[in-house]
């Protein structure tokens, strides 16, 4: 989507070039490399392979591959124990799990300078289809990951099912959400709607995740680029994360700890001055990009980036991605700035997009991934779109005519079900959608049902579940119905053995915006 970005502090063009990966040739054979272009390499350290693989970017004929080569993730250069060389890596698509019918191959060029990331696309494969795909370097070969293209534009689709997971502090516990989500039968897609990685130091105060350690490079918050690289290793490490990104295709929006917590546009919530923030912004995007996986557009020029991006599930789903962190207006002074007309969440061109995508639709249902929750829940939670009471009437309003509009949030750490009015001033007037929100893989560590926010949840009665406890959400969608089921696990400080269980399961009809609860 093209937009005009918000004007932000001047920084040079050479180093704009920097931040974002030294210019289209090292990206252009990030994605696509020609034999001509790479050369084998010398031997290289075994494992390369050890942060998974992964796809995004789901088309009806093709998604975006993802690896990483990082034969020692946690190297603290953040360069994962790569030598400062390009390394040529090879990839495959076939229609079975040994590889016996390859239908794609190609070769992408693993560079230092986005840190031996690679994101190679594929295309020409058949709408609607299983395929499975690997990388190769020398004789190394990475784990085998699957994913299904989308159905083609306008066909009629029986179900599709997507988890929603947000919220992974790594130090406050173990992955068993994803480790439970990985082996949902039932998975198309899965969604991150915030908060990926945290920016924090980890120290013995925040580290409650039983028979973790980490180095010392760990206990600072993050900011340079280095940083971050090592910040996502660490994350990424995790076998659960990187079996869920085996599983299915994942797309994601970020949130705040991406960068720094409660940061507003281009602009610090802890007094970083502008022309600095702007640096940590642009290496913050930068090591998303790196290591997502995502299309070319989503590539930063320093401080800038377009994560917004949407597809169609056939007739039956239109996701849209909503960014809604770098283009909103600052926090409101007072009532009277926060009750203005004029303020944004999303900026002026974002907002025109999602009113046209919610508007002028051809789907059974639409869904927006927010990273912040729409729900009117109390006036000082200003961080949320409470703080955007006039962007979110906008929102709502176009949903009003939208088709079975459904909002999926992360965020608070908590699940939240809740139905959306047409006007929150209005309380008992009519729904216009629902708001799913899925609780933190691990954020907050184990959690508990209830807790000292719930009376500021519950006392609203279009707030129909609120559970403290950690999990991930799974959404199943037919022409017929929406069936939302939170999972959540009784501990994840301890270990990653805890069961699942369902905290609470709702129906929404096709055509009546209701929660109904099973």
């Amino acid at each position: 989507m093209s937009r005009e970005a918000p004007a932000r502090p001047a920084l040079s063009r050479r180093h704009l070039l920097g931040l974002s990966g030294a210019g289209a040739t090292v990206l252009a054979l990030g994605i696509d490399a020609p034999d001509a272009a790479v050369a084998a390499p010398p031997p290289l350290r075994e494992g390369l392979f050890g942060l998974g693989v992964a796809s995004g970017a789901p088309r009806p004929d093709g998604v975006v591959l993802w690896t990483r080569l990082a034969p020692e993730p946690l190297a603290e250069d953040g360069h994962g124990g790569m030598p400062l060389r390009p390394v040529s890596v090879r990839w495959q698509v076939a229609l079975d799990e040994g590889f016996e019918h390859v239908v794609r191959t190609g070769r992408a060029l693993a560079q230092p300078e986005l840190a031996h990331a690679v994101h190679p696309r594929v295309e020409g494969l058949d709408a609607s289809t299983d395929y499975f795909y690997r990388f190769l370097v020398g004789p190394q070969a990475s784990p085998v990951g699957r994913f299904r293209t989308l159905p083609a534009p306008g066909a009629a689709v029986e179900a599709f099912s997507v988890g929603v997971v947000s919220c992974q502090a790594w130090y406050h516990g173990h992955f068993t959400a994803h480790k439970h989500l990985a082996a949902e039968e039932d998975l198309d897609l899965v969604l991150f709607v915030g908060d990926y990685v945290y920016e924090y130091g980890i120290t013995e105060n925040n580290l409650w995740r039983r028979g973790a350690e980490v180095s010392a490079a760990h206990a600072v918050e993050i900011e340079t680029l280095e940083q971050y690289r090592l910040r996502y290793a660490l994350f990424k490490s995790d076998p659960h994360l990187q079996a869920v990104h085996a599983r299915v295709p994942a797309v994601a929006i970020w949130d705040d700890h991406e960068v720094q917590n409660n940061y507003v546009a281009d602009s610090s919530a802890y007094g970083i001055p502008d022309e600095l923030f702007a640096h940590r912004i642009a290496v913050a995007y930068r090591a998303f990009y790196e290591n997502m996986p995502l299309d070319v557009d989503s590539l930063p020029t320093g401080p800038e980036s377009d994560i917004t991006t949407g597809f169609d599930v056939g007739s039956l789903a239109r996701f849209s991605l909503l960014d809604t962190r770098q283009f909103r207006d600052p926090v409101p002074s007072g009532p009277e700035e926060q009750y203005a007309e004029s303020r944004t969440m999303l900026g002026a061109a974002q907002e025109a997009w999602v009113q046209e995508r919610l508007t002028r639709t051809p789907a059974t249902w639409n869904l927006l991934a927010s990273g912040v929750v729409v729900t009117a829940i109390s006036e000082d939670r200003t961080d949320m779109w409470d703080g955007y009471p006039a962007a979110r009437q906008r929102l709502l309003d176009a949903m009003a005519a939208s088709r079975n509009p459904v909002v999926l949030t992360g965020d608070i750490h908590k699940h939240v079900a809740a139905e959306l009015k047409a006007d929150f001033s209005d309380p008992d007037g009519p729904n216009v959608g629902v708001e799913l929100v899925c609780t933190s893989v691990a954020s907050d560590g184990d959690g508990a049902q209830t807790d000292s926010y719930t009376p500021d949840w519950v006392r609203h009665d279009y707030v129909r579940h609120y559970d403290g406890r950690r999990g991930y959400l799974h959404v199943h969608l037919t022409p017929q119905e929406m069936v939302a089921s939170f999972w959540f696990v009784p501990w994840i400080e301890a270990d990653d053995t805890a069961p699942k269980q369902l905290s609470a399961r709702f129906t929404t009809p096709a055509g009546d915006p209701r929660l109904i609860q099973a």
